[in-house]
């Protein structure tokens, strides 16, 4: 649900201000050393991750009812064992030894799906999670902690991919949405980029800037894909590190499948003329807006994922495209109906609760519609089951809007 006007939104205390201010300082410095106006993408960075500073590095609560935003592991811990179930059949049809998790939150995923992999009799040697900020692994290490050492002790955080590729199955759930983008707006002119720059009363402020010739060469690839021109004044993102984020993931796999869970669309949804004010997205204290310069460092930022770009990108790094489904579609396909029966063993009233708790995941309405996922991979001699319900990969390839 949409917030009205930054003024509507509810105020944090004068410490979290305080945080926001110095924070401001840093992008204020920023702008001045761009020469009034910083490219959004770089401010989007600096808010999202300035060290000690942007909003996934400094210590205020982000996930669950204290925070701005919940997430899926958060409401159930059916989803991370639904994962489990697929995660343990990749492993087995590999000969895989490792799970890794992009950006593991509050760690709730990891250590439901290493639950989940345990009682599937299927524990990977290792369970790695690549996250850069020091303090989100310091709340993913407390949350980890809960489990018995057998499990806990799997656990290894890495600031970056391992120099080895890994045979088994990469993880990453509400990660793509979070990499900066460039913003754009196509004029009378032709391609202008959207920057940060301050108005006339030193607020920040959208500056309008002839876009450079990475923005345009862009912009052009997705008008020559869509096969027409986008219509004056349609204003949207592009995201430059999605291309060079799915080689790495191409590097870091031997064998194996990644699963990406997001919200997005194929590019001829997501450029259509009915969305023509872009996807840019904050999330602040459960209440979802679209201005990005309120209080930056405070509140989440970002972009729906462009799922056409991100299987080209993968064919680019020689990833096999495994399939393509809504988030309700691929948990019904794989295994979550099953899960549910075994867990109620037979009992109606724990029946009608864990079906209350699989509504949000399923019905269109809330998340199931809304979120994808899209598998990729190699080596793999059997197809993801997950896939199995529904396979939307022809929603991938480019059409007309």
């Amino acid at each position: 649900m949409m917030a009205g006007p930054a003024d509507e939104l509810p105020q944090p205390d004068e410490a979290a201000l305080a945080h926001s201010r110095a924070l401001r300082e840093r992008i204020d410095a920023a702008i001045a050393m761009a020469g009034g106006a910083l490219d959004f993408a770089e401010y989007m960075a600096l808010a999202l991750y300035a060290p000690g500073l942007g909003y996934y590095s400094a210590g205020q609560q982000r996930f669950g009812p204290g925070g701005d935003f919940t997430t899926a592991p958060l409401m159930t811990d059916l989803f991370a064992r639904t994962l489990a179930l697929e995660t343990a059949r990749v492993l087995e049809d590999v000969g895989g030894d490792t799970v890794l998790e992009f950006g593991a939150g509050t760690g709730r995923m990891a250590a439901d799906i290493l639950l989940g992999l345990k009682a599937a009799d299927a524990l990977p040697r290792r369970y790695l999670i690549v996250e850069v900020s020091a303090d989100l692994r310091a709340e993913q290490a407390r949350t980890l902690e809960a489990l018995p050492s057998e499990l806990a002790e799997r656990v290894t955080w890495l600031e970056r991919l391992p120099k080895q590729p890994i045979r088994g199955v990469v993880l990453a759930n509400e990660v793509l949405d979070a990499l900066p983008v460039r913003r754009f707006r196509r004029s009378a002119s032709g391609v202008e980029a959207l920057a940060v720059g301050h108005d006339a009363r030193g607020n920040l402020a959208w500056q309008p800037r002839p876009a450079d010739e990475e923005l345009l060469a862009a912009v052009a690839e997705i008008e020559q894909t869509l096969d027409q021109t986008l219509p004056e004044g349609y204003c949207s993102e592009w995201c430059p590190g999605l291309r060079p984020w799915v080689h790495s993931l191409g590097d870091c796999i031997e064998a194996g499948a990644a699963l990406l869970i997001d919200y997005g669309y194929p590019r001829a949804e997501y450029y259509h003329r009915q969305r023509a004010t872009g996807t840019l997205l904050c999330h602040y204290r459960h209440r979802a807006h679209d201005d990005p310069f309120f209080l930056p460092g405070l509140q989440d930022i970002t972009a729906s994922v462009d799922f056409t770009a991100v299987a080209d990108a993968a064919e680019a790094a020689e990833l096999s495209l495994l399939g393509f489904a809504t988030q309700g579609n691929y948990l019904a396909g794989a295994g979550l109906p099953q899960l549910l029966e075994q867990m109620a063993a037979g009992d109606p009233n724990r029946a009608a609760e864990l079906a209350q708790q699989a509504k949000p995941l399923l019905f269109p309405d809330e998340m199931g519609e809304r979120f994808k996922v899209l598998g990729l991979g190699r080596g793999l001699t059997a197809p993801l089951v997950g896939f199995g319900f529904a396979d939307h990969r022809d929603r991938l390839h480019l059409k007309s809007i």
